[in-house]
């Protein structure tokens, strides 16, 4: 009896083992592999092929759903220019037609590339500035194939950026991601219609953060990466992993015209920013106080006698502006705005900028090692100011 009950455990064992060998293989079952015949007219040899197989729903190391979600509002931007020329006198001449024929200096219009990123469906399109500066014509080209004319709705040319507007039905909309919390180190794509070859894909990572003084915008704050950035790939959409929109691409660091990994992404908090008040009301209204600013260097700092490097110093005030009316003397430093620290002068800058024109702000300068605090009307920075 004993044997018997013996032979009947060790039985049960195997069944159960080979059970849970056969599950284990059967989830994970290849596609099926299809053999071609040898020596049949239409399959001379005999070749292993895979037949149909669902795609997996995440592949490792990929980012097709980030760019399959973001591509379709990536637009292609084709402006076009006429010449500003008069026309030749000998065109207008009997004589001269006769040999030449008809012909119009003003019929060869100049056109460039770009790219644009749709933000709303309402036909709201992201781009910049450059790239349709001057256009007496655009027109937008989407990832679906359809074409439309756009009409500028306006321009800010400090943060180089622009907001066109286009009308289809059924628009691909991006989702706005959160540039605050993205870090050095963070993978993003750069989605753009480079050298006019088509929508392409790029991957990178974040290489910085808040880079400025690069004397490419007045207002600079910019997101850096690695991903390749080319001509034609202005206005286009810097993403992050998940295919939401951190910046729009709008310039490279090249010293021969073709990426060399210095890529630099207007943040979309800068962007929604300028949106909103372009739609509002047709340009972007800024804090001004009339000052011409220096940065704080360790050798300013120590002529100065001073124990901090934070802050801005003011080289210059414009006669009879909001900062000369309010007290503020060339060789003040401004350290605070409404209790916001300075740390320089892009600081200072942006904070100025954010202040609503006609309100009164308070402002804590240091003048002769004392802190003094003056309380400054603000006034609407003009175009071009520095």
């Amino acid at each position: 009896m004993r044997r018997l009950w013996l032979l009947f455990a060790q039985t049960v064992t195997v069944v159960l083992a080979l059970y849970f060998v056969y599950m284990a293989v059967g989830r994970e079952r290849p596609a099926p592999v299809r053999v071609q015949q040898m020596g049949s007219v239409d399959h001379p040899a005999a070749m292993l092929e895979a037949g149909p197989a669902k795609p997996p729903a995440s592949a490792v190391g990929s980012y097709r759903a980030a760019a399959a979600r973001a591509m379709p509002a990536v637009v292609n931007i084709i402006t076009s220019k006429k010449p500003k020329r008069g026309k030749h006198p000998l065109l207008r001449d009997p004589f001269f037609k006769k040999f030449f024929g008809d012909r119009d200096e003003d019929s060869d219009d100049e056109s460039s590339l770009g790219s644009g990123v749709i933000v709303s469906g309402q036909g709201y399109i992201l781009t910049n500035n450059h790239v349709v500066e001057a256009a007496d014509e655009i027109e937008v080209v989407l990832a679906d194939g359809r074409k439309a004319a756009a009409k500028l709705v306006g321009t800010d040319p400090e943060t180089d950026l622009a907001v066109i507007k286009i009308t289809l039905d059924k628009l691909p909309v991006i989702v706005l991601g959160q540039a605050e919390q993205a870090q050095v180190g963070d993978v993003v794509l750069a989605i753009g219609n480079p050298f006019g070859v088509g929508q392409t894909v790029t991957m990178g990572i974040i290489s910085a953060l808040g880079r400025n003084n690069l004397h490419i915008n007045h207002f600079e704050n910019f997101i850096q990466t690695d991903a390749a950035i080319n001509f034609g790939n202005s206005g286009g959409a810097l993403v992050d992993a998940n295919g939401n929109l951190l910046g729009i691409n709008s310039a490279i660091y090249s010293q021969t015209g073709g990426s060399v990994g210095i890529g630099f992404a207007i943040p979309v908090s800068t962007a929604k920013n300028v949106m909103e008040a372009i739609i509002k009301t047709g340009h972007v209204v800024r804090g001004w106080i009339g000052v011409e600013t220096q940065e704080i260097t360790p050798e300013l700092a120590a002529s100065f006698g001073l124990t901090r490097q934070s802050g801005a110093i003011i080289a210059g005030v414009v006669r009879n502006g909001p900062a000369d009316k309010g007290g503020m003397k060339p060789g003040d430093i401004l350290l605070s705005v409404d209790d916001k620290p300075v740390a320089d002068t892009n600081s200072m800058l942006n904070l100025i900028a954010q202040l609503a024109p006609g309100g009164k702000a308070k402002m804590t300068v240091l003048r002769k090692n004392r802190e003094t605090t003056l309380d400054i009307t603000v006034g609407k920075r003009p175009a071009n100011a520095k």
